[in-house]
């Protein structure tokens, strides 16, 4: 394992004093103001990569999220009334703003949820070109014109002109893995077409994407517009999803979370990503160079920390051992380490997490799993492990893990695969390795799934695909054009000639 004493974590009362300490609280947005909460109190962010503490911000009080929520309210028809192009103009200037910043913006994101830097500055420009596309896309929204005698007994002098107009307020509550990326798949779609935002970043993360909403103010954020809330989740999280003035949720962040806000959201539209087990499915006939180079991109890459992770192996009993083999190849060759030493294992984001992880594990292998590759852990920083034989009544072979643990589990054939893929809580994205197309697309439209990858690992992108999720990985779908279509709603006026 890769480590220095730079990096090390506080033991026995000392911290390396190579590490800076940085308490810097960083303001909210309401109005186009910079603000810190008149309650004084903060929500400190600590490191993954070693505890310290990276930043704090506002925890806002019920009245000053009321006050962000209000004035995006009184300001949405306004913004609804500028030209489509003005709008679309404003993301090429946001796009083109973090452009400017990336590396810095990148550097917090490595300080803030522990990605290297190139991973975190990737983000900040993928982000912008995810903005540039949206801005482009959003210049494509049109109504259509119906003609009554369409339909029987209705007369040609009825007509209707269906419009697309915006919801209204959007609260946007992005997650810690992507802090800019999600944040900004959301915003952009709904600032195009004519709805105002409420934006509440994850705490771990929330200097990221408040240093991005900092370069939309700088690209000429109309005031009121877009306002933040930060803070307590116990404090203003059921206050603020409950609010009479907003007009939609999108919501990235765990199943439990999303539930929770579907229920208190009541009868306003909801669009929710949440948790997945996505497996890979591996036939006999197989790719297995290929394929076990994609599982181990697919389930290790930011040490597991996404939906779209691969979750858990399916493969037959022909090519169990062979994939079993090639797969602790690729992963006995990761390094781990920290963020700042470039590596492909990171810390996990909390302690939390990486006990939920350790768990499982102990679970699995105390019910008979074969540990395949295991490493040194280090408190959060968890190496990577792949569990062959993992069975039915074993925890991992269902629940999300969301770390550096692959369980793989053997079957007699691809039917019994696709029956624990249909049986499991979630349906966010599944894998499937055969050089049979035919079987490919037989099995695809047996899973009961948001998207099948074909010979390739489970992944969200491009950003202008469709992403969705079904069962307990969410509703309502994403992506550039979809993400678009969800932030408009249909008026009819309905002309009687």
């Amino acid at each position: 394992m890769k480590r220095s004493l730079k990096h090390q974590f506080y033991r026995n009362g000392v911290i390396s004093m190579t590490v800076k300490h940085d308490h810097t609280t960083h303001p909210f947005l309401i109005n186009n103001e910079w603000l810190e909460s008149k309650t004084g109190e903060t929500v400190p962010i600590h490191s993954p990569d070693n505890g310290v503490q990276v930043g704090q911000v506002p925890a806002m009080s019920r009245e000053e999220v009321n006050q962000a929520v209000n004035l995006a309210a009184d300001v949405q028809e306004n913004w609804a009334a500028t030209e489509v192009h003005e709008r679309s103009d404003l993301l090429h200037r946001w796009a083109d703003e973090l452009d400017q910043v990336a590396d810095k913006i990148g550097a917090m994101i490595q300080k803030e949820v522990g990605k290297t830097f190139a991973s975190a500055k990737s983000e900040v420009k993928r982000t912008a070109q995810l903005i540039r596309h949206t801005a482009e896309e959003g210049l494509r929204t049109h109504g259509s014109f119906i003609q009554g005698d369409a339909f029987p007994g209705a007369s040609r002098s009825t007509k209707a002109m269906v419009q697309k107009v915006p919801h209204g307020v959007i609260l946007a509550i992005s997650p810690f893995n992507y802090p800019v990326n999600l944040a900004a798949s959301k915003i952009a779609p709904a600032l195009v077409t004519g709805n105002t935002v409420v934006f509440k970043p994850a705490t771990q993360g929330a200097v990221s994407g408040l240093m991005m909403i900092d370069a939309l103010v700088k690209a000429g954020l109309p005031k009121g517009v877009l306002n933040v809330v930060t803070g307590r989740g116990s404090v203003i999280g059921d206050y603020v999803v409950t609010h009479p003035k907003l007009d939609m949720i999108t919501f990235t962040g765990g199943t439990a979370t999303g539930q929770h806000i579907a229920k208190k959201a009541s009868m306003i539209p909801v669009v929710l990503e949440l948790g997945g087990k996505d497996p890979a499915i591996v036939l006999e006939d197989a790719d297995l160079k290929k394929a076990a180079k994609e599982i181990v991109s697919g389930a290790f890459s930011y040490s597991g920390q996404r939906c779209t992770a691969i979750k858990r192996v399916m493969v037959t009993e022909q090519a169990a051992d062979e994939l079993v083999e090639k797969i602790r190849e690729h992963v006995a060759a990761l390094s781990v380490g920290y963020s700042t030493e470039e590596v492909d294992i990171i810390p996990m984001i909390d302690q939390k997490s990486a006990d939920y992880v350790t768990g499982l594990i102990e679970d699995a292998v105390k019910k008979g799993a074969t540990i395949v590759h295991e490493g040194q852990n280090d408190q959060n920083l968890l190496s990577p492990v792949v569990l062959d034989h993992v069975t039915e009544d074993m925890e991992i072979a269902w629940e999300e893990q969301f770390g550096p643990v692959l369980p793989i589990m053997r079957v007699a054939n691809e039917l019994e695969a696709v029956d624990l893929e249909k049986r499991n809580a979630y349906g966010l994205q599944a894998s499937i390795f055969t050089k049979d197309m035919e079987k490919a697309f037989t099995l695809a439209e047996r899973m009961n799934v948001g998207t099948v990858q074909i010979n390739g690992k489970t992944s969200r992108g491009p950003d202008h695909f469709p992403f969705l999720g079904v069962k307990n990985s969410g509703q309502g779908v994403q992506g550039i054009g979809r993400s678009i279509d969800s932030m408009l709603r249909d008026k009819v006026i309905v002309l009687n000639l």
